[in-house]
């Protein structure tokens, strides 16, 4: 609705983790601004799942929301051959049915005051406005964020057009006046170092003063009580609309583990250091019941609070209606990104607006749609989901949504995309040299990695890996690098033997460090083989399933998570493609779970074989 609102963090006051650290790196390879403006607007880095290996890496940044607001209102006003305006659209002009099926298209939108504005293409982001309401305790009113109206004309507009809807939840915890808390004795995250960026343009963040610190605390037996005894007088929480499972109410925490100690990360919304986002306090109680509830928690005992927290329900619509352009199927000309398809969360939004956006300048072009694969983004797997299974709550990216994530890693978004991106025309030279360049430092570190030669039986003898296999023949450090990272996920050992001074040159950026990294645990695992058993899965979708099957006993076996194996033992699917369509049941888990009823099916056609001993 506002100018002034461009930028704006609605909710927590950070980019990036698990699953959504490879959508920034994925947007920053097209050129996307977000990752670049997180890299200038970030007060703390840090890496997650840094234990385990590099697909799994979790690049996250706390952002000073100021910060990121005046940057990004920055960024879009030097752009080039783009007008800002600032208002409330209402409604959306329509032609009469033409072409095949008879499908209208959107050339115009309506602004609030009646101003009627020309159009060939509408990219709709209308995050949580439509049609929604904030709640707290007993207390509702209409609007998508605190201060900001709700959308109703454009909401109706979209449901009189036929579009399939539904209601979604979501939340957000109290803001607490930092000078309120007490940090003595609660641990303190501190951001990495060196810091690791989000864009591959960056070699590290722009910071211009040491990095802040995140105190992590929990809820106690009395901040749970309060929560629970609070049921009665919340709304939000009683509504039957689902919620985001994986980003859940304080409340909906204390229903499902009343007796757990919930962590709650106290995290500084900005440099000036006034304001607390207490991450894993979200919650919707009466405002006095919040209150009381944070001088339960230790740290908290004499906070003192800024702005209540609030949940918001708000419409979305079946991302079903759409194509993998995010081009309506109903309304031609019209693209949905963000939360109006199921999602949640910054990073989802702005994987499917970059998406959005193309497409909808490639459309009034006359260009094909620009389609990302799944097979090589994280953003094409999110989009893949939506458009085939739809989504009954908010849609968040996991890393084991994706078949090929073992291919399909933060450290190579940009040998992924930056090409593709550049002959679609979003990619400019500048990150097309810069990118090369990268890929030049990152082949001479390989290539010195191939100089150093031992035999087995020296790097043995030298490092004390037995894993390494003994023997005369020759390895170079790039053959033993995976078994010289193992466990430290570093490369202080690889340097030790190698003692290159270009070698360690070209490790100082990032970048080159976590590809080099990722290109010593990774060389010996086939593309090829991956690749084949997702094929194979897919081939075989008729693939009937055990009628006795025990998910409870052997779901975590396919490396499914607890509310899959709920699923999947309440729909009991009779073929792997059933399964396959039952939602939050990650293709990766499929593929394990082929492979487990293959053998059961091997083994009981070996043992009816004419010959084989009866049990």
């Amino acid at each position: 609705h506002k100018v002034d609102k461009i930028g704006e963090m609605s909710c927590n006051p950070s980019f990036g983790g698990v699953g959504k650290g490879h959508l920034m790196c994925e947007i920053d390879a097209l050129d996307g601004i977000c990752p670049r403006v997180c890299d200038q607007s970030g007060i703390l880095f840090h890496m997650l799942n840094r234990s385990k290996g590099p697909a799994s890496y979790g690049y996250r940044a706390q952002i000073d929301r100021s910060q990121y607001c005046s940057n990004m209102q920055r960024e879009i006003m030097s752009t080039p051959n783009l007008s800002v305006r600032g208002g409330a659209v209402d409604d959306l002009t329509l032609t009469e049915p033409c072409g095949e099926g008879g499908v209208r298209r959107v050339n115009g939108v309506v602004l609030e005051g009646g101003e009627v504005i020309p159009t060939k293409s509408v990219v709709l982001t209308a995050g949580t406005f439509l049609n929604a309401v904030i709640t707290v305790g007993t207390t509702s009113r209409q609007a998508g964020r605190l201060g900001d109206a709700p959308c109703i004309g454009l909401a109706k507009t979209l449901e009189d057009a036929g579009f399939t809807m539904g209601r979604l939840r979501t939340g957000t915890p109290p803001r607490i006046l930092a000078s309120s808390v007490r940090t003595e004795g609660l641990v303190g995250q501190v951001g990495d170092e060196p810091p690791q960026p989000f864009s591959f343009l960056n070699d590290r963040p722009v910071l211009n003063s040491p990095q802040d610190v995140c105190y992590i605390t929990h809820t106690t037996p009395e901040s749970n009580a309060i929560a629970l005894q609070s049921l009665d007088r919340n709304h939000h929480i009683r509504e039957e609309i689902n919620g985001p499972r994986n980003c859940p109410s304080l409340e909906s925490k204390c229903i499902r583990y009343p007796d757990w100690k919930h962590r709650v990360f106290l995290e500084p919304e900005g440099r000036d250091g006034k304001v607390i986002y207490p991450q894993g306090l979200g919650c919707t109680m009466p405002e006095e019941e919040q209150l009381r509830l944070l001088h339960t928690v230790p740290g908290l005992e004499n906070a003192e609070m800024v702005v209540p927290g609030y949940g918001v329900h708000y419409d979305f619509f079946d991302p079903r209606q759409l194509r993998s352009s995010l081009e309506t199927r109903r309304l031609g000309s019209l693209f949905f990104a963000g939360q109006i398809n199921g999602t949640t969360g910054y990073e989802e939004a702005a994987g499917q607006g970059l998406v959005a956006g193309i497409n909808a300048v490639r459309l009034v072009r006359g260009e094909e749609a620009f389609v990302m694969d799944r097979a090589d983004s994280y953003i094409g797997v999110m989009i893949d989901d939506l458009t085939t299974k739809g989504c009954k709550e908010p849609y968040r990216m996991f890393t084991s949504r994706a078949e090929y994530r073992l291919l399909m890693r933060p450290d190579n978004a940009d040998s992924r995309l930056t090409q593709k991106g550049f002959d679609i025309g979003v990619v400019g030279q500048h990150r097309l040299d810069a990118f090369r360049s990268l890929s030049a430092s990152f082949d001479r570190a390989v290539d010195i990695l191939r100089s150093v030669k031992l035999s087995g039986v020296e790097w043995r003898r030298r490092t004390g890996l037995t894993s390494i296999n003994s023997g005369s023949n020759m390895k170079t450090a790039e053959d033993v690098g995976e078994r010289l990272v193992a466990g430290s996920r570093n490369l202080s050992i690889v340097q030790k033997y190698v003692e290159s001074a270009e070698f360690d040159g070209l490790l100082k950026s990032k970048h080159i460090y976590n590809k080099v990294i990722a290109h010593c645990v990774y060389r010996y695992r086939s593309v090829d083989n991956i690749r084949k058993l997702a094929e194979e899965f897919r081939r075989d979708e008729s693939l009937r399933l055990p009628v006795d099957l025990d998910y409870k006993a052997e779901g975590h076996k396919f490396g499914l998570a607890p509310h899959a194996i709920e699923k999947l033992d309440a729909a009991r699917p009779e073929t792997l493609g059933a399964a396959s369509r039952v939602s939050d049941v990650p293709v990766p888990a499929l593929i394990h779970l082929m492979m487990h009823v293959k053998k059961i099916a091997s083994a009981e056609s070996s043992r009816m074989k004419p010959g084989h001993a009866a049990d």
